[in-house]
Formats: structure tokens, sequence, C-alpha cells
């Protein structure tokens, strides 16, 4: 079973009567033609990479270029210490979210969701509100199925990678999947996660991707912050009710066509953007002089 659309997945919702989460399962072990529990096996063990990879944070590790690292650790300190405007929960976000994405700019273990550069979004929504709330397992696998299948139509129906559409195609994918995700937990419907979906792609449309000197540190490690917020406040406003004018289906093809139509430059080439700034431009000499 393909699910190339999102109107496929609510079709077999209504049809079968099933949640979300468990369409996204059964297609899975229909494609990969595993049972039930090695399936939720393999997820499972996704799920423990991106824990891992949460506990082993220290905040010590820089990147190679000396750009990135750090700063997961001072955002929660400053949010330990009561300071953070944003507070509770999203001041959590955003300090997992920088930690995971420095994780990856650092070379350390984690899970591409959907792409190493994006990898920060998906946990940070996630590990903040498994220990605020006491999730259970079931129910995290259960948030994690339905962003993979989120991630998976969007995947068919346009493109996830950075050097195909942009960083709407890496960052926009993850937070859509996150906001599904999210939605999910807190018991929405079917509905309510495209909403989410169409508004957390719509906010992120014509994001660029123009890394500095090429490498996935600046500004990536930062728009892993925008793109877990971005899911949070899409969750919300969903779950309030708040609907995407524009059906979930129709804008991951907007997203696909501008990705398609957006200029080389501005797709993970670093000739555009802030890698053509100045600034970008010396970091990108130097790091050719030490290589």
């Amino acid at each position: 079973m393909v699910l190339d659309s999102m109107k496929e997945i609510f079709e077999q919702m209504e049809t079968h009567g099933l949640p979300f989460w468990e369409v996204v399962l059964r297609a899975d072990m229909e494609d990969r033609q595993v049972t039930r529990n090695q399936s939720m096996a393999k997820m499972l063990t996704t799920w423990q990479a991106m824990v891992d990879a949460a506990d082993t944070y220290t905040g010590t590790r820089r990147s190679v270029s000396g750009l990135v690292g750090g700063d997961g650790l001072k955002m929660r300190q400053y949010s330990i210490r009561g300071q953070a405007m944003s507070g509770g929960y999203v001041s959590e976000v955003i300090a997992e979210a920088l930690s995971m994405a420095e994780s990856n700019a650092c070379m350390r273990r984690i899970v591409a969701a959907p792409t190493a550069g994006a990898c920060g979004v998906l946990p940070a929504v996630l590990l903040p509100l498994c220990k605020r709330e006491n999730l259970t397992q079931h129910k995290i696998l259960e948030a994690l199925y339905v962003a993979s299948g989120i991630g998976m139509v969007i995947a068919t129906k346009a493109c996830i990678a950075g050097a195909a559409g942009g960083c709407q195609a890496e960052i926009g994918t993850a937070s859509a999947m996150a906001a599904g995700a999210l939605v999910a937990v807190r018991g929405g419907s079917g509905a309510q996660i495209g909403h989410a979906v169409a508004m957390t792609l719509k906010n992120l449309m014509g994001l660029v991707c123009d890394p500095v000197a090429g490498l996935v540190e600046v500004p990536c490690v930062k728009r892993n912050v925008i793109g877990a917020v971005n899911a949070v406040s899409c969750a919300d406003m969903a779950l309030a009710g708040v609907e995407s004018r524009i059906p979930v289906d129709e804008v991951i093809e907007a997203m696909g066509e501008v990705g398609m139509r957006m200029p080389v430059e501005f797709r993970e080439t670093a000739l555009g953007g802030l890698a053509a700034t100045p600034t970008g431009m010396a970091v990108k000499a130097r790091m050719h002089k030490q290589g």
C-alpha cells in the first residue's frame, strides 16, 4: 500500500474505521513485508535513538568548522533560570531543537526525520512532552507513525531534500510531521492533523536552503527551532478548530512546485542567500584553506 496523498489516508481511516497511525502502520507492514510486531520494534528503535541522542548531549562538542556547538546548553540554562519569555514547554522545545541539530553538525548519532539537517524538529516537540505528561511508549509510537505517514506523502507528492526544493522541503516537512504527531498525541482527528500539516507548510513555504560554506550548520541548526515552534503553534491552532483554507494535499503540491521553480542558488548549493554574504564567503574561504 503506497500512501501518496493525505486524502488516501483519510479515506482509509473512514472506510476501515482506523486511526491515522494504524493506516500508516499497515502500509509499512505491506510495503516492507513485516509483521506488526516487527514494524513497531523498528519504530521503537528509532525512538530510542532519539532519546539516546538527547540524553548524551552535553553542550561541550563543537563542529569541525567551530560555527556550531553549545547553544542548546545555553538555551537550557537560560530556561532553567526562568528567564525565557516563551517559558515552560516551548522553551524546552527550543533547547531540544538546538541540541539535536547541533549533535548532527558535530557528527553524533541522530535520526534523520526526514533528513539529517532537519533532525531536531520532531524529537524537539516529542521529548519534552513525553517527560512532562508521562506519555506511554505506545502513544509515542503512534505519534511517530503519524509523522512517518505525513513524511511519506510529502516525499511522494513534493520533496523532502533541500537540494530538490530548498529548506521548505526539509524543515517544512519536519515541521509538518511534528505538528501532525502533536495533534495525534492530543487526540485530534484526521482532519485536524491535515489542517496542522497544511498550516505548517504554508508558514514555511519558500524558505531557501543556503548553508554557509556548504555545511549543515548555519543557518540550519537554528532553523530547526523555527520548524519546531511552528509545529507547536500549528498543532494548537488545529486543535482549537482553526482550519487551513487550502486543502492539505494542494498545499503539499504547491510546496513542491515552489521548490521546482526555486533558483539553483537557493537549493543547497551555497551560492546564494546567507552563504553568499561577505561573512559567509569568508567562512567558506577559511574552511577551504583549512581543508
